[in-house]
């Protein structure tokens, strides 16, 4: 199967892809590279054995898509606050150029269109758990432009074109392009720099946590599934274990972190995203999909990684691993303009 990753320079592009890799899948890779230099240890030849094309997901044209099998649809500005630097231009990214994406992709014949979309669309939940047909709270750009995005591919599907919508958990774990905008392994970095566990909030608002190679297993499965479990279909992606109270993380990053206390910013208040959501469904209609992680197994993959690396709180609190400042570091330095494209087009490199 020939396969396009966009994104696939990003957090969990950069887990997923070498695993495609390894499968036997004839992968090419689409980025735009805002965090290529962005890499927390060394990458392995898996990260280079296929084809890189360099360039901005708004800028694909009809005959980069000829001969491709699937899609895998990662590229966006991504998370809540990435999303409120500039709210006009992530729902161009995350919505226009996701659609139209999707239409240039049916029309070159391609039949398997996976789009990752986010449980962030749910909001604030208004029941115990839920599922994917619970209704839409979006609080954020980011979110609105997931269910914008959602609505229109998915009226996209025929019966040659089959848009699969991967609503992610909240994402924890290792990826060499690693993220600490994302609350367990922002926790994790804190107590490991800094022997502090920071809560920017109560922490009494739930999340469902999912392992970044849990993401990639469902992502490859539903490139294999048959057409009918996964014909324009939405999947929570995760595990019920996974519904975790952010003060439970912290307590579990004291446990497994030595010699760290929990404590709170200044402000800490309680955080109106809070979401408990039901994963019946993918193990229904992907049987195969068992994940192998929990949190705290996450946390000690965390944890042993920043020791083996020598995690100095300069680089935890610095641009490369919190997508906003890496942005606004790009931004200032003048490589990227206000429209957030490169001053030089990149152009395409076979690894």
């Amino acid at each position: 199967m020939r396969v396009l990753v966009t994104g696939n320079l990003g957090y969990i592009g950069t887990v997923l892809t070498p695993k495609l890799v390894s499968a036997g899948y004839d992968v090419v890779g689409l980025d735009t590279g805002y965090y290529e230099e962005c890499v927390l240890g060394a990458l392995d030849d898996n990260h280079r054995n296929f084809k890189q094309v360099r360039q901005d997901v708004r800028d694909v044209e009809p005959a980069d898509l000829i001969g491709f099998d699937a899609i895998v649809h990662l590229a966006a500005l991504s998370n809540d606050p990435t999303g409120e630097l500039d709210p006009e231009l992530t729902t161009q990214i995350n919505y226009v150029a996701s659609v139209r994406l999707a239409k240039l992709a049916k029309a070159a014949g391609v039949p398997r269109f996976l789009f990752s979309s986010s449980c962030s669309i749910y909001g604030k939940g208004e029941s115990e758990t839920l599922t994917e047909e619970a209704p839409f709270h979006p609080l954020t750009a980011y979110a609105c432009s997931k269910v914008q995005a959602e609505a229109d591919i998915s009226a996209l599907a025929d019966d040659s074109f089959s848009p699969v919508f991967l609503r992610n958990a909240t994402a924890y774990g290792f990826s060499p392009r690693l993220r600490f905008d994302i609350v367990v392994n922002n926790l994790t970095g804190w107590a490991f720099t800094t022997r502090r566990v920071r809560l920017l909030s109560d922490g009494r608002a739930w999340r469902p946590l999912v392992h970044i190679d849990d993401i990639a297993q469902a992502f490859m499965l539903a490139l294999d599934a048959p057409r009918e479990a996964i014909h324009n279909q939405a999947f929570n992606v995760g595990l019920d274990e996974g519904n975790t109270q952010i003060c439970d993380v912290a307590e579990a990053v004291q446990r497994i972190v030595p010699n760290c206390r929990v404590s709170f910013a200044e402000g800490a208040a309680a955080d109106s995203r809070t979401y408990r959501l039901s994963f019946a469904k993918i193990r229904k209609r992907l049987p195969d999909f068992e994940p192998a992680w929990n949190v705290e197994r996450g946390i000690r993959q965390l944890y042993e990684a920043f020791s083996s690396v020598g995690l100095p709180f300069e680089d935890f609190d610095g641009r490369k691993y919190t997508r906003l400042k890496q942005l606004r570091y790009l931004l200032e330095a003048q490589r990227l303009d206000a429209s957030l494209r490169w001053g030089v087009p990149n152009g395409e490199v076979t690894a």
